[in-house]
């Protein structure tokens, strides 16, 4: 598999913290990768690094196989398209000017690209409308559009959805599609709107305290998030040997429950279980979500 960026073991501190330690992780080429985790956890550090907007303490990263310390790092990021924190854009141009100064900065010799940009995230029809007075969501549709005019392949997206009302973010979920699938754009996506991200990624990495504890496909996220009848019973030693016997795939939870992954017809469980002596007290259908999947993996509370 072709990667666009991978760390080995980067660490990022401050004063003795680290916001970064020992990350390792790989974002393959044409993905939609969720980044998650919790405030603090140093995803934005992460993002931070790629961009050469700091250096970090010890380690590494490559993109496009091209190493950070070696001088050829400069130009491959120039492949690279991102919105860190907040949108980059000037408040008092319209967003045809505010492409224009960007096309400026990167020395795009011609601005004829402009009204495909603006049409692409769905603002050409904002005319001499300051961005001031632009909503949140198109103030972020902006800011994508002033990362893509580089022509990027690569495009990094640091809470994109944050804040934004309902349309707002269906609008920004639509194009983070469209650019992926279109324009064949792998997207690295930093959220803790889970949720949402489920509807996007193709691949997660799981951070927290500074470092990757999963990284999984999202089928293979599917697969893990299996859909199971959690039941209660008396005696969940009767209850395995009454799911041997019936030959269904189930794991014991604690002494009284366990969750059984098949088709269940629970009158033949329960004359199975009054066989061995148990009593079934409860069943319950249950669907893992991409948010229980990692309250599961990194446990409960938070970090501010």
């Amino acid at each position: 598999m072709e990667y666009v960026l991978t760390t080995q073991g980067l660490s990022k501190r401050y004063k003795g913290f680290a916001a970064l330690d020992g990350l390792t992780m790989r974002v393959p080429k044409g993905s939609i990768y969720g980044f998650v985790g919790r405030n603090g956890a140093g995803k934005t550090t992460l993002i931070r690094l790629i961009c050469g907007l700091q250096a970090p303490t010890s380690g590494s990263y490559s993109l496009y196989g091209v190493d950070s310390a070696q001088k050829d790092i400069a130009k491959v990021r120039r492949r690279m398209g991102a919105v860190v924190e907040t949108p980059s854009i000037y408040l008092d141009l319209t967003a045809g000017d505010n492409l224009r100064e960007q096309f400026r900065v990167l020395g795009v010799p011609s601005d004829a690209g402009i009204p495909e940009l603006l049409k692409l995230v769905g603002l050409e029809d904002t005319g001499n409308k300051k961005a001031r007075n632009f909503s949140l969501g198109m103030k972020q549709r902006l800011g994508i559009a002033v990362a893509l005019a580089g022509d990027p392949d690569f495009l990094v997206l640091d809470e994109p959805v944050n804040g934004l009302d309902p349309q707002g973010i269906i609008d920004i979920r639509e194009l983070i599609l469209k650019l992926n699938r279109e324009r064949r754009i792998t997207v690295l996506i930093s959220s803790h709107i889970l949720d949402e991200l489920s509807r996007l990624a193709t691949h997660y990495g799981f951070i927290d305290g500074g470092r990757i504890v999963k990284e999984l496909s999202a089928r293979e996220l599917e697969a893990a998030c299996r859909k199971c009848l959690r039941v209660e019973v008396t005696d969940t030693r009767a209850l395995a040997r009454a799911l041997d016997a019936l030959g269904m795939e189930y794991k014991i939870l604690d002494g009284g429950r366990a969750d059984v992954f098949a088709q269940v017809n629970i009158s033949q469980l329960s004359r199975a279980l009054d066989g061995e002596g148990c009593e079934l007290l409860s069943a319950q259908e249950r669907d893992e979500s991409l948010e229980s999947y990692f309250v599961n993996l990194v446990g409960g509370g938070s970090h501010d």
